[in-house]
């Protein structure tokens, strides 16, 4: 080859690194830093983090503690905010590449923004919007002082952004992001996978509500403790914010959320569950064999609404690659297709974007009728609330929009797509909804359970009450159970609920006894380990305390049997999970006999540490398989719980404590795991609510 084609073919190369170069090298964020800084100085906060590093959010008005909020909360967690922003956006992908496409298309395929475009100056406060925007303001005035941590075109957020975040989310509450899945699964029943006589597991969370009356020391109690992931979009974030304008609430929230979600205020709080009952129906459409954009409809034929959906995909630093996507509606709602044909969704709470304005009237209330007045606007399509206050009052209610369905029919099936009359546009008043008010025992509780079941007495409502069409759950979880079991007929003090909260027993009727039962009378398999495996299953107490010598093999083997179930999957082979298990013990730890917490395990940065409790236990803690080294990681369950209470005489208290720390997602800050061994230990920690009790355990005051 000759010198010039040497050279010729040397700059080739290096034009072609260079390009390669580019690509590889993420382009660089593009907004206005000056005029992000210049709307944030608009505002006027301060920030007070106490020991372990919770912010303390004080502020003349409501939007200032509002805009507080969101840069504090970026402090914190800006990584998993702007995720929220994008996912949001449906642009996600363009950070996460190719796995996050599907989020990107069911955000176009359920028209988030055109329902924002539609509804948002309309439906929403110009107070609820200011919220919103203030929130954002915060978000963004940390991300222009920290422009190494922004992703290309995620600024500016605005409120349209914020409360997309709650129309987008909400479904997946009651399980829509479940029966999509299934829909696209071969055509199995999850009910076909139940083992006889068991219900779908639910993740779940717990709350309790007691009078003063029936606590017996004159305070009442409420009880904080939702069961969420440990980290991401819907992981608990702690705050408590307070402004000059009679806005004060302390508890937790998610990121992108400019207000607390459940928790307490000086008069009252409330903490909440999720329950799953019947807000979705799927119609089956018949397709004209001539057009395929028509389906039978009421007697003729009619054509579906297409939109194109862009979804831009990160493929390789700078490369990225559209995919156009069309999405198709119905005179039902969304179209989703199938292998085995067309389907439309329709679910609660699709065109509603009045949740933050329901959220900010329940932070701002100050009284039982004032909540209860916000609750009536039934803008929040699902989740059960337990309520309690300074005034005595305890209440539960089984909160929903639920569809006024045509009776005689079985709604929990495919509907035929052409009958008009199953297309329903309207939702029960609030009202007419299950509730549970000062019931006679002075006592309500939510398990993820029946509403028909949430108190130890008198009081309840009953399922000759209501239709049939609402498909209102009627099964006890074993939490539900173990509370029923526990709660004396006498006083539930303090020390009496930090029993129940924390026990760590399955109910013999529970699903997880019912699963260790059929796996002890099974039979077949001539492995000698496999039937020493059986017998410790089988002399196994149901008891997930920390030095359970049975639960290290029956949970990690029973947990993805009833996982898979309430995913609608098909479960793993039960015997051949055991003996699998029993070998990873055998191997790591010589033994299948030993502590619970040697194998459950909590990890956060360098710290590891063991826990008890396990799946669907009051004390509720849910993790993978085994791993290599013989332990299972926590992944989700118990997070922020809080115990707080009311005096005669008014005063609030709250006492508290986190998984992880305050820091989410800033392995270098000495918040990021500090509270991993109190929570580890059961231990709660004292919240400083009144100004000098915050001040006096300050470790940094600020305004941004």
């Amino acid at each position: 080859m000759s010198r010039r084609a040497l050279l010729r073919l040397a700059i080739a190369f290096a034009a072609l690194l260079l390009v390669a170069g580019y690509f590889a090298i993420p382009p660089s964020a593009d907004f206005d830093t000056e005029a992000l800084v210049a709307r944030g100085r608009t505002y006027d906060v301060e920030i007070i983090r106490d020991a372990v590093g919770v912010p303390h959010i004080l502020g003349p008005r409501d939007v200032d503690v509002a805009y507080g909020l969101g840069f504090a909360q970026s402090e914190d967690d800006y990584p998993t905010v702007q995720d929220v922003v994008l996912a949001m956006r449906g642009r996600l992908a363009t950070v996460k590449g190719p796995d996050a496409g599907p989020t990107d298309y069911l955000v176009g395929l359920f028209d988030v923004w055109g329902t924002i475009e539609r509804r948002y100056e309309t439906d929403l406060s110009a107070e609820a919007r200011a919220i919103a925007e203030a929130y954002a303001d915060g978000v963004n005035h940390y991300a222009a002082l920290h422009p190494e941590e922004v992703a290309p075109g995620v600024l500016p957020v605005t409120g349209r952004d914020v409360v997309a975040g709650f129309v987008f989310k909400f479904p997946f509450f009651y399980g829509l992001d479940r029966l999509l899945q299934k829909m696209f699964r071969p055509p199995e029943s999850a009910a076909a996978f139940l083992a006889p006589g068991a219900e779908a597991p639910q993740f779940g969370s717990n709350a309790f509500a007691v009078t003063s009356t029936r606590s017996g020391d004159g305070r009442t109690h409420l009880i904080v403790n939702s069961h969420q992931p440990y980290s991401g979009p819907v992981a608990w974030y702690e705050a408590h914010v307070k402004s000059g304008e009679g806005w004060e609430m302390y508890g937790g929230t998610f990121p992108g959320a400019p207000l607390i979600l459940h928790g307490v205020g000086p008069r009252l709080g409330w903490a909440s569950t999720v329950n799953e009952p019947d807000l979705v129906d799927v119609y089956e459409l018949e397709i004209d064999p001539a057009d395929p954009m028509r389906y039978r409809y009421d007697g003729g034929w009619k054509r579906f609404e297409a939109r194109e959906i862009p979804i831009r995909v990160n493929v390789y630093g700078r490369l990225f690659w559209t995919v156009e996507k069309t999405a198709l509606t119905s005179v039902h709602g969304p179209v989703i297709e199938t292998p085995t044909g067309k389907f439309a969704v329709r679910f609660a709470g699709r065109d509603e974007v009045r949740h933050l304005e329901q959220y900010y009237r329940m932070n701002r209330a100050q009284t039982f009728d004032a909540w209860r007045d916000a609750m009536e606007m039934n803008a929040l399509p699902c989740l059960n609330f337990v309520y309690a206050d300074a005034d005595g009052n305890v209440a539960h209610y089984y909160n929903g929009q639920f569809p006024k369905r045509k009776e005689g029919v079985d709604w929990s099936g495919t509907l035929a797509g052409a009958d008009p009359s199953l297309v329903w546009d309207a939702y029960l008043p609030f009202d007419a909804l299950p509730k549970t008010v000062n019931p006679p025992s002075g006592f309500v509780f939510s398990a993820n359970h029946t509403p028909y079941a949430v108190t130890d007495g008198d009081g309840a409502p009953t399922a000759a009450d209501f239709s049939e069409t609402l498909g209102i759950e009627t099964k006890l979880t074993n939490r539900a159970r173990r509370v029923l079991e526990l709660a004396p007929g006498e006083a539930l003090d303090r020390a009496t609920l930090e029993r129940i909260k924390y026990d760590k027993r399955y109910h013999p009727e529970s699903d997880m006894a019912k699963e260790v039962k059929a796996l002890c009378s099974a039979t077949g398999g001539d492995d000698p380990l496999l039937t020493d495996a059986r017998k410790v299953l089988c002399a196994w107490d149901l008891s997930a305390e920390r030095d359970s010598a049975g639960a290290a093999l029956a949970i990690t083997t029973v947990e993805p049997i009833t996982r898979a179930r309430w995913e609608g999957r098909l479960p793993p082979d039960g015997q051949s999970l055991l003996l699998l298990n029993a070998r990873i013990l055998m191997r790591v730890h010589e033994r299948l006999e030993l502590p619970w917490e040697d194998v459950n395990k909590l990890r956060r940065g360098s710290r590891t540490v063991g826990l008890g409790g396990g799946p669907d236990t009051l004390r509720a803690v849910h993790g993978g398989g085994l791993e290599e080294d013989g332990t299972r990681t926590a992944q989700l369950g118990d997070t922020l719980i809080v115990f707080a209470s009311w005096d005669e005489a008014g005063t609030w208290r709250a006492d508290a404590i986190h998984q992880f720390g305050s820091a989410t997602s800033r392995p270098g800050s000495k918040h990021f795991a500090d509270q991993v061994e109190r929570f580890a230990e059961e231990r709660l920690r004292a919240v400083p609510l009144t100004r000098a009790a915050i001040e006096a355990e300050a470790t940094r005051t600020y305004r941004p």
